[in-house]
């Protein structure tokens, strides 16, 4: 039995999209499913598009997410190089070969007549495709012509009134019309190759067994197949996944702002959660599962049971996701994944920075309440700092039907809390029941005014048991600034009057 052996092969052309992740899941499921190789393959052959740091930044992604290459440009293997710019002397060697079979040409044919045809075929509303111009001319008066510096790309040659069948392990047999097709160029007069070369090149002698990519190379599949039988190679089994979409429907695309990796890494999303939910918009879980992870993907997952329907990505439900991952740490864990993302942003560590007594005390306050990383640093800053003046006078301002008895109420949670032995949660909430009893005040209403003393929010964490972690010499100093707050904001708002 043949070896299976995956690729991903992303392009340094900009920062590493979701797709590229979404894509390279299911390349490493697969070659782990089945005890094979997951490679990594950089497509640096078009360099006026190059983006410096993209390259590493193709790296740093996939090692955040724990999809690791077997081989690759920073890990080798016997298949290298893995960089395609490191391979042109292949290309050049395999292209020239199909011309000596007689399934490629070279074409002379420069961008100004190129663009004049298009234009042409443009106003008679005929497809854009290369006209065949050069396809005749004899083999070797072109090698002639190339040795004396004449500039010329290679063309592959497609046969006329085919059918070309691609069969595809998601959606089946798929049947093309080579009328359909263009001479496709296959080697640029730079002597770098287009996708269509490299890839099958690459792939043949990468010994892939399985070509995983997005659905948008499927119209090309079929010239893959035709370069295949022309080198009499084996294809190897195509896999093209449903395109990522967004709500509305359309493409994720580079050019919009969350398909960044590195915006869902740097947001605090938790990578395993991220595979997670990318892996769930295309296939269900036998058990029905909701939540799992790359173990229980490489034990089920097959891609006959994928749908090929376009998936949408839905942000809102991978931050659902995220919170579930997050709500299912330990406090040590969760202490492990914050420290790795405060240390990514240059922060200190939060045991180095608030210990591990408190922590175990606020950690499980907070982390029902957030699905992402980042949401932790703004849930707890009122642990440590009292809440700015012009916050509670903000918070108070938009509770206007209360702000007169607001003064009354914090004297009477400051005289209550004064006589209490235990300022505990336990013993907070009772007294609170007792004033709210006392006065007549809803309770949601006077636990309001209280928790925008203490923490400057409408909402927090727990607000007693935040209380009784803060202290009573702090608590009862935000009550008293928090009063003296109200005051200011009830003259000012008399004086205007």
């Amino acid at each position: 039995m043949k070896t299976v052996r995956t690729r991903v092969a992303p392009s340094p052309t900009g920062f590493p999209h979701v797709g590229t992740l979404y894509q390279a899941l299911f390349d490493f499921v697969w070659a782990k499913k089945n005890e094979g190789k997951f490679i990594l393959r950089i497509e640096d052959t078009d360099a006026k598009r190059e983006v410096e740091g993209a390259e590493q930044a193709i790296f740093d992604a996939f090692s955040w997410a724990g999809l690791n290459a077997d081989e690759g440009p920073n890990s080798g293997g016997e298949f290298g190089p893995y960089r395609q710019s490191e391979r042109l002397t292949l290309y050049k060697k395999y292209a020239e070969e199909l011309i000596e079979k007689g399934f490629a040409y070279y074409c002379f044919c420069d961008e100004t007549r190129l663009e004049t045809l298009r234009k042409e075929q443009e106003a008679k509303k005929l497809p854009p495709r290369y006209d065949r111009f050069c396809r005749d001319i004899n083999p070797q008066e072109a090698k002639k012509r190339v040795k004396a510096g004449e500039k010329a790309c290679i063309r592959m040659k497609i046969p006329d009134h085919e059918k070309i069948k691609v069969t595809d392990l998601i959606r089946g047999e798929i049947e093309f019309d080579s009328d359909t097709l263009d001479d496709q160029v296959i080697l640029k007069s730079d002597g770098f190759p287009t996708y269509h070369l490299a890839v099958v090149v690459d792939d043949h002698l990468m010994e892939i067994s399985h070509a995983i990519r997005g659905e948008e190379w499927l119209p090309s599949a079929p010239k893959h197949v035709l370069l295949y039988r022309y080198m009499n190679w084996v294809p190897p089994v195509f896999v093209h996944l449903p395109i990522l979409r967004n709500p509305d429907h359309s493409k994720m695309s580079k050019r919009q702002g969350l398909t960044s990796v590195f915006w869902y890494r740097d947001e605090g999303y938790l990578p395993e959660a991220l595979l997670n939910y990318l892996a769930s918009i295309v296939w269900n879980h036998p058990e029905g599962k909701e939540i799992f992870g790359i173990p229980d993907l490489i034990k089920y997952f097959e891609f006959k049971d994928m749908s090929y329907a376009a998936p949408i990505f839905d942000l809102t439900k991978l931050e659902w996701m995220s919170g579930v991952y997050l709500r299912g740490f330990s406090v040590e864990q969760f202490i492990d994944k914050m420290d790795e993302y405060r240390n990514r942003l240059g922060k200190r560590n939060l045991l180095e920075t608030l210990g591990m007594e408190k922590l175990r005390k606020i950690i499980p306050l907070v982390q029902e309440r957030i699905k992402k990383l980042s949401e932790f640093g703004p849930s707890v800053d009122f642990f440590f700092v009292s809440p700015h003046p012009l916050l509670v006078r903000y918070e108070y301002s938009l509770q206007a039907r209360y702000l007169d008895k607001i003064p009354e109420m914090l004297d009477m949670m400051f005289d209550r809390f004064t006589k209490l032995s235990d300022f505990s949660a336990g013993s907070i909430h009772n007294s609170v029941n007792e004033i709210v009893t006392a006065t007549g005040w809803k309770k949601a209403d006077f636990c309001m005014m209280m928790r925008i003393a203490i923490t400057g929010k409408t909402i927090s964490a727990p607000l007693f048991e935040s209380m009784e972690i803060i202290g009573r010499d702090a608590s009862f100093e935000r009550l008293g600034k928090a009063k003296e707050v109200v005051i200011e904001l009830i003259k000012d708002g008399q004086s205007q009057t």
